[in-house]
């Protein structure tokens, strides 16, 4: 099923950051009992934004993880990516949409949770917009153009909307949860 990706826009707008606090860890780990020190959300999303690795990680239907290395870009506070229907991974979250979406960074923690649907794009509007900021691919080859998502199919076309993110560049003193 395709989600008009007009439609389905739970999260933020660039008036709103979302709510922080600080993420539940067990006792032990030092993380600070005040919100001095936590991130702000502009510190967290231009790192989604400039990052060419990502994982997403779903659930297949017998309960088992699943994580896959996916190429998509981060924009309008949501990430994008496309691929075949047939995957491992667009089986899973067509069964069950619930996803974790990672930066591939041993230094800079960036999690994000989220719901992953199938949308499109129009040519004129978004996906020049989404064509645009794939541009960080083209040295490796991959270079979708502008109606690659606009057919009846969206053409592979995903978008991951937010629920939940935490991140942390300086554990545990910056660790912060995000809610959108």
């Amino acid at each position: 099923m395709l989600v008009s990706a007009r439609v389905y826009r739970r999260g933020m707008d660039s008036t709103h950051a979302p709510a922080t606090d600080r993420p539940v860890f067990p006792e032990g780990y030092g993380i600070p009992a005040t919100a001095d020190g936590q991130l702000a959300w502009s510190d967290v999303e231009p790192r989604l934004v400039a990052a060419k690795h990502y994982w997403i990680n779903s659930v297949r239907p017998d309960g088992t993880p699943h994580s896959v290395p996916r190429w998509g870009v981060w924009l309008d506070g949501r990430f994008w990516y496309d691929g075949a229907p047939t995957t491992r991974h667009t089986r899973n979250v067509e069964k069950n949409p619930a996803v974790t979406l990672t930066l591939e960074s041993g230094t800079e923690v960036v999690i994000v949770e989220g719901e992953s649907v199938a949308t499109r794009a129009d040519a004129d509007g978004l996906g020049a917009r989404l064509s645009a900021a794939f541009g960080k691919y083209e040295d490796s080859g991959y270079a979708p153009g502008p109606d690659s998502w606009s057919g009846e199919d969206g053409g592979g076309l995903r978008v991951i909307t937010p629920r939940r993110a935490m991140a942390w560049f300086d554990f545990p003193k910056d660790a912060t949860r995000f809610r959108f």
